[in-house]
């Protein structure tokens, strides 16, 4: 006869997991009238200084549509800054975000920001970009062989 194969627990698995609150990635959303808004909150975990910082603003090369914004930090001339607008700081990118295909006038867009490496010792802010608009129903054609309750008796 075989010997039955068996699982013994342990003592930590028993043990009470005491819950953490999960950490919420740094975020901000695009204003109504096409404003990268920043919360001050935001600039505090990345470790951002408003005043002094400059960013190269980029996108994935080859979409259509923006799904991803890029923030490099430099100090050329020829950069975006961030300007205090209440609570928070903005970056206005209005023109940008509507040859992008975002319709931030009629729909709410926010982003969640990312550390990533650029290059050697610099370290880049990536933007995820979503939206709140519910997907439109699909309407197309059905591909595939027809269901059996769908054939045609003969």
């Amino acid at each position: 006869m075989k010997p039955k194969t068996i699982k013994f627990f342990s003592p930590e698995e028993n043990a009470p997991k005491t819950e953490t609150k999960s950490q919420a990635k740094p975020g901000g959303y695009i204003s109504g009238s096409g404003k990268l808004v920043f919360p001050s909150k935001t600039l505090e975990e990345l470790g951002i200084e408003p005043d002094a910082a400059h960013f190269k603003i980029g996108t994935q090369d080859g979409k259509r549509k923006m799904k991803y914004l890029y923030l490099i930090p430099t100090t050329d001339a020829d950069s975006f800054s961030l300007v205090k607008s209440g609570r928070g700081y903005v970056v206005p990118l209005s023109l940008i975000l509507q040859k992008g295909g975002i319709d931030f006038a009629n729909t709410k867009h926010e982003f969640v920001v990312t550390l990533f490496n650029y290059e050697e010792g610099v370290t880049g802010f990536e933007l995820e970009l979503t939206s709140n608009e519910e997907k439109p129903e699909y309407t197309g054609k059905r591909r595939g062989r027809k269901p059996k309750s769908e054939t045609v008796a003969e």
